[in-house]
């Protein structure tokens, strides 16, 4: 009774003396005591990285991504990720009809680190006028460009998506407003994209990728990340994951700046 929960109900917390080796061996240790043969270990690059650690000291362990940046390379998708950009579309919705009735340019900050993944893929669904995203840096030019065109053919509210990796949604308000002239009010959605109960994709996702995790372990394996490629089950090795970037599709981007004029 446990699919429909956001959130963990493992709980979760960082751990600084995990990050020594006498912490290291010390859980490793305890897990021998508890008879634990084998650990799935759910989240990103720093979850990863624990995970080797104790498969190199005979834990076999299993990687599960899940994030709501989607940053993981080598799958498509990671746990988490569908639920938050739903959570950001929700929000789009509401702030739209408060920026149509009040005529006014609106910028939603949105979470993903240095990965603009939910920026993106929120603002394309979500309809928004632009879009902000690390891999294509802070360059304002275009945007004010498309505020002033909408204004001059009578478009007078539009929606900016910015990732919190761009930089500070204030500083770039300040700047559409002092070079357009364009009132400009700014969310920043906070912990709100992280909650809230999990979508059909992301519920999905989990229960295949959590099964497969167990029988990678069946089979014998460890240092092993359990993808999706192509609506696929893959499995990776973790360390090879973590050596590559997470690509960001910009055809994507493209595609946005198309719908939006």
């Amino acid at each position: 009774d446990i699919i429909h929960r956001g959130g963990t109900i493992l709980r979760t917390a960082r751990c600084e003396y995990f990050r020594s080796e006498t912490g290291q061996q010390e859980a490793a240790e305890k897990l021998q005591e508890k008879g634990i043969e084998g650990l799935v270990v759910i989240g990103g690059d720093g979850s990863f990285r624990g995970a080797l650690k104790l498969a190199a000291l005979g834990i076999k362990t299993i990687g599960v991504p899940g994030t709501i940046d989607n940053d993981i390379a080598c799958t498509d998708f990671t746990i988490g990720f569908d639920t938050s950009v739903n959570n950001v579309v929700d929000v789009i919705n509401k702030v739209r009809d408060t920026a149509t009735s009040h005529e006014r340019t609106f910028i939603l900050e949105v979470m993903g680190r240095d990965s603009g993944n939910i920026a993106l893929a929120a603002g394309l669904a979500g309809g928004a006028e632009s879009i902000l995203i690390p891999e294509k840096g802070h360059n304002l030019d275009e945007v004010v460009e498309r505020l002033i065109r909408g204004q001059a053919r009578g478009k007078l509210h539009s929606i900016i998506i910015v990732a919190e990796g761009v930089g500070s949604a204030f500083d770039i308000a300040k700047e559409i407003e002092e070079r357009a002239g364009i009132d400009t009010r700014v969310s920043v959605l906070g912990h709100l994209q992280r909650g809230g109960t999990p979508t059909a994709m992301d519920r999905i996702l989990a229960s295949r990728m959590g099964a497969e995790a167990v029988e990678l372990l069946r089979r014998g394996e460890s240092g092993k990340m359990v993808g999706m490629q192509c609506n696929k089950t893959v499995a990776v090795d973790i360390e090879y994951a973590l050596s590559l970037p997470h690509q960001l599709d910009m055809s994507v981007y493209e595609l946005s700046g198309i719908l939006s004029i």
